[in-house]
Parts: structure tokens; C-alpha cells; sequence
């Protein structure tokens, strides 16, 4: 019986209590106690038993001190049938949402793990670590994303945020994926790899633009940060379209600002200055650490922004596994409730040495 026992024993002493009470009290009303109690934690046909039960025990009441016919106890057995019905429907409701939700997160699993795949943890000369925050239990992926693709001589990575929730999000950060993916391989230079990412989102909003006229232009950007690090050279090669990494190195932690940002993807247009690539030592035994804004953005009771870069410099350095378990549980002690405002992507990189 379990739970059951609970509505079953307040039933018993509620009939019991009421038998034995002075005619002039009346204590029918509280057995609406066991369905409702019932229906917080049980399906509708186990609300619907608590409430014919409850509803036999108010007739059994009517008579013995009475008869079933009394005016006083025909309306509290009138509503009591109604109450458990009542009831009864909205536990049926909660077990559809409840499947509806279980099918979602199926859903939401499946496309992060088409979307999202995991990344190699040894790329070329290079240590990678990944983590995704979902900041919906019922949602595993939005529109933050992360990849990582090898060329003959280096290592491309990428991370970032579409603007905007849900599904249309998701379809959003698939048409990013899918064209890093198509071309990150390639031999083009950085900065045609992300005017071509650039184009790819631009024709998206475009084709959304046709399809519903009341989208307002440039909605669907995506801010992001893509980088290239060669196996030989100890450098690494940044376009920041929104998302400055962090560099990590012997205790410190500095913020790689470029010269020329980027605009985010998809809106070339409005800003024609181009991608312009900027280079970044990049030793054995540095850190860098791309992240999305639902990290930084993420605030605390007192409303205070995460402080990343003197979190990061706290990092006790044991690889990038380490240093992403450490900002996972220092940014969800951070949160209220444990609870992020904003999904939020993390991927660290670790130069190891030669490739």
C-alpha cells in the first residue's frame, strides 16, 4: 500500500472521531482530505479508490448517527463524490504532463546526443574537456553549443549561444554544428571558416524571415568564439564573435580580449569589417577555457554575476576534467537553489606538448 496507508489511516480516524462525536459535530468535511492528500503523489485510479472509500466511510457515518437521507449528510456526501472527482481529473492531468515531460527529456537526450557529441579527450597535442548546465530539468539541450574538428596539422574548436529558447534554438545550433562540421576540416584559413558559419546562419534567418514576416530582422544571431591551435606552433589562432576565452597559466587566469571583435554570427552585414584572426601564446601546460554567457550571466541571491575569471585562477590545476568539476559545482553553489538562469556550455583545452 505504501503512501496509500496515509489517506487509508485519516479516512479510519476521521469515521471513527465522527461516529463518536456529539450530534451536534459534524466532521464529513475532512475526509475531502484523502483524495485531495491522494492525488499529490498517486495516479487517478488510485485517487479515484481513496475517493470511493472516503465516500463509503461518509455514507457509513450518515447511518449510524442518522440515515443517508439526513439534508446535512446528503450534501456532504454530495460533495465529497464531487471533490474526488475533481481531484480524481487533475491527477489524470498530472499523469499526462508527467509522460509528456519523460518524453521530452527522450526527446532533448537524443538531439544532444546527435547535436552535442562528446569530444575526444586527446585531440593532437591537446587535452579537451566538455560539460553542458541545462538550466531546465526537463530541457538537456537549447541553444548553446560546442565542437571540435581536426585538420591534417591542427585543431579547431567552437563555442557558442544562439539567441533565443526551445526547439527553434536547437534547430538554430544544428545549422551552426552542421556547417563547422562540413568545413572546419578543410584547409581554409580561420577567417573563411567563419564567414562561411556567418553565411550558413545569415541564410537561415533569411529563409525564417521569408517564412514568418513577423520575425524582426537579425533575431536568430549566434554569439561564439572559434579557435584554431596548430600541433607545431605554440600558439593559438582566436575569432571572438562575443565570447572572450579565458587563459589559464601558472595561477592565473586572463581574460584573451582581441583587438577587433567580430559581429556574432549572422550579422556580417551590419558591421563589414570582416573576421579578423588574432594570435595567442599558447604554451604547454596552459589552459583555455570557452564558455558561453549563462556562465558568466549566472547570478547569485544577492544578484552578483559569477565571478569566472578569479574562480578559474582558484583552480588547483589538475587538467581540464578537474578545472570543469570545480566551476560546475562552485557556479551551481553560486545559483540560487542550485538553479541556473540560462543553459551553460564549458569546454577546456590543454596543451600537453609536441603533437
Amino acid at each position: 500500500m505504501g503512501m496509500l496507508s496515509v489517506p487509508l489511516a485519516l479516512i479510519a480516524i476521521v469515521t471513527a472521531v465522527d461516529v463518536l462525536a456529539p450530534p451536534d459535530v459534524h466532521l464529513g468535511p475532512f475526509l475531502a482530505a484523502a483524495p485531495a492528500v491522494t492525488a499529490s503523489f498517486a495516479g487517478p485510479r488510485a485517487t479515484a479508490f481513496i475517493g470511493a472509500v472516503a465516500v463509503t466511510a461518509q455514507v457509513a457515518v450518515a447511518v449510524v448517527r442518522t440515515n443517508v437521507t439526513d439534508l446535512n449528510h446528503t450534501f456532504q456526501i454530495i460533495a465529497l463524490v464531487l471533490i474526488s472527482a475533481f481531484v480524481t481529473f487533475f491527477a489524470h492531468l498530472r499523469e499526462v504532463h508527467e509522460a509528456q515531460l519523460t518524453q521530452l527529456r527522450s526527446v532533448a537526450e537524443t538531439a544532444q546526443q546527435v547535436l552535442l557529441r562528446p569530444l575526444r579527450e586527446r585531440m593532437g597535442p591537446l587535452r579537451v574537456a566538455s560539460v553542458y548546465l541545462a538550466a531546465e530539468a526537463e530541457a538537456q539541450i537549447g541553444g548553446d553549443l560546442y565542437a571540435a574538428a581536426r585538420t591534417e596539422d591542427s585543431t579547431r574548436l567552437i563555442i557558442g549561444d544562439v539567441r533565443g529558447k526551445g526547439l527553434e534554438a536547437v534547430g538554430e545550433a544544428a545549422i551552426v554544428l552542421g556547417a563547422f562540421r562540413s568545413a572546419a576540416h578543410r584547409g581554409a584559413g580561420l577567417s573563411e571558416l567563419v564567414a562561411s558559419l556567418d553565411g550558413a546562419v545569415a541564410a537561415d534567418m533569411d529563409d525564417e524571415t521569408r517564412d514568418d514576416a513577423g520575425r524582426p530582422p537579425g533575431e536568430g544571431f549566434t554569439t561564439a568564439a572559434v579557435v584554431d591551435i596548430p600541433d607545431a606552433e605554440m600558439i593559438l589562432r582566436l575569432v571572438s564573435c562575443g565570447h572572450p576565452p579565458l587563459l589559464l597559466r601558472r595561477g592565473r587566469a586572463v581574460p584573451l580580449q582581441v583587438a577587433h571583435p567580430a559581429p556574432p554570427l549572422g550579422l556580417s552585414e551590419l558591421v563589414p569589417a570582416g573576421f579578423t584572426v588574432q594570435s595567442f601564446a599558447f604554451e604547454t601546460g596552459d589552459v583555455v577555457l570557452l564558455y558561453t554567457d549563462g556562465v558568466v550571466e549566472a547570478r547569485n541571491e544577492a544578484g552578483d554575476f559569477y565571478p569566472l575569471t578569479e574562480r578559474a585562477a582558484a583552480w588547483p590545476g589538475d587538467g581540464p576534467d578537474g578545472l570543469l568539476r570545480h566551476l560546475c559545482a562552485d557556479l551551481l553553489r553560486h545559483s540560487p537553489h542550485g538553479r541556473l538562469g540560462d543553459d551553460a556550455a564549458l569546454v577546456a583545452i590543454e596543451r600537453l606538448g609536441g603533437g
